[in-house]
């Protein structure tokens, strides 16, 4: 990766830092993914917090392609001209949407933006949706990867989890998607309520026979604001999840796959680019209700956020005045810090410490007491040359994120 510096500030405020009136002050805009969010689900999971919204009959399939279109021509000034690099459409349940209805999408994104043809183009889906001819609509509108939302092959486990689909849907699903595309990823979840070590193997063993380039594999937590966190269920205690989680890397990485980022495994070449861009901390434009950007210029970084319920998103979108835009706000110097590191020290192999540069604006003086007190504890790898975790860091990559919080101050 070639190596750039700060460009020059004319007029500093004494900091020693890079920018214009402390401003970052970035050579080269980093790559831009395009982010799409479907909110709606057919059931809400107990144990998720994400911005999704169960959903009965059928979706306002019209109203929502107005209101992304609408979100979508606000938000080109933002990034006009930029190639976009990844394409990722989440949720709720993306598969909901008609294979039309993302034919659309993808036009609206082809006549707005700079798409180039060989993009990769992800579409998350949930077995209980999957039908085979709108998987292979979704692969002739230029959906290229599919994600599929398996969480367990288990029915009991299924069951407990509140997902809509059992086993053998799961398994159809599967097979539907790879007869659709060549990119495949399976989301997957241990320390399950009552799940034992050997039905965790059983579900990685499982997953691994279907031959798919990437795996992703996620501890359940129980997030505040969830089913999960007000009616706990029994789950496997702190020993038996740590002997999961090795027991997980231990079998994958054994089948051939690079565990390349905390919860993701990949076999050569099948690693997530979209992922990949946000760990980098690269650009981000997210449309659709909920949806969060992080977009960079040359003196400033920003973030934004939509409004997370759906209707008033399509209302406000449409509207056309930016109100559906609900936060805006600049990233300071302690946000750049903490967040670059945030995103980087998820990654095995690292960032060269020239991406720091290159992606904050900043000097790596900004963070180098807090590298400084990480090397100390044998959490981060001494050297300036590759920013990455020691194996104990990642082990306890928490405490290790936690030392640039409070360098920053944040």
């Amino acid at each position: 990766m070639k190596r750039l510096v700060p460009v020059p500030a004319p007029e500093r405020e004494g900091d020693g830092r890079p920018g214009v009136r402390g401003k970052p002050g970035l050579v080269a805009l980093p790559p831009l993914s395009l982010y799409v969010h479907v909110p709606w689900c057919v059931h809400k999971c107990p144990y998720c917090d994400f911005n999704s919204h169960e959903r009965t009959g059928d979706l306002p399939e019209e109203a929502y392609l107005r209101a992304l279109q609408a979100d979508l021509e606000q938000a080109v000034p933002d990034v006009w001209g930029r190639p976009v690099t990844t394409v990722f459409f989440g949720g709720g349940t993306p598969s909901l949407l008609s294979a039309d209805a993302i034919d659309r999408i993808i036009g609206l994104f082809r006549a707005y933006l700079n798409l180039p043809p060989d993009v990769e183009i992800t579409l998350e889906a949930n077995p209980g949706t999957a039908e085979a001819a709108r998987f292979q609509g979704y692969a002739q509108a230029g959906v290229n990867r599919i994600s599929l939302g398996i969480q367990s092959f288990d029915d009991d486990k299924l069951r407990r989890l509140g997902r809509i689909h059992d086993g053998a849907q799961a398994r159809a699903a599967i097979e539907m998607a790879q007869r659709a595309v060549d990119r495949v990823n399976l989301d997957l979840m241990f320390a399950l309520p009552e799940q034992t070590l050997s039905e965790c193997e059983q579900d990685v063993r499982e997953a691994l026979s279907f031959g798919t380039g990437h795996l992703s594999m996620y501890h359940l937590t129980l997030e505040p604001n969830t089913v999960f966190a007000k009616y706990p269920p029994r789950v496997p205690n702190d020993e038996l999840g740590a002997a999961m989680q090795d027991r997980v890397a231990e079998l994958i990485q054994a089948a051939g796959f690079d565990r390349y980022e905390v919860s993701a495994y990949a076999r050569p070449h099948q690693a997530c680019q979209h992922n990949l861009n946000y760990w980098r901390f690269g650009d981000y434009l997210g449309i659709g209700p909920g949806a969060h950007s992080k977009i960079s210029f040359q003196d400033r970084i920003t973030r934004q956020a939509r409004a997370r319920m759906p209707d008033a998103w399509m209302r406000l979108a449409t509207e056309g005045a930016g109100r559906h835009v609900v936060e805006r706000r600049e990233l300071s110097h302690g946000d750049l810090g903490f967040e670059f590191m945030l995103n980087a020290l998820r990654l095995r192999e690292g960032v060269e410490g020239g991406l720091f540069i290159e992606r904050t604006g900043l000097s790596l003086m900004a963070i180098l007491p807090a590298m400084r007190r990480a090397v100390d504890r044998g959490l981060l790898q001494s050297g300036l040359d590759r920013i990455c975790a020691t194996p104990r860091g990642w082990n306890f990559l928490n405490e290790l994120q936690m030392e640039f919080l409070d360098e920053t101050g944040n």
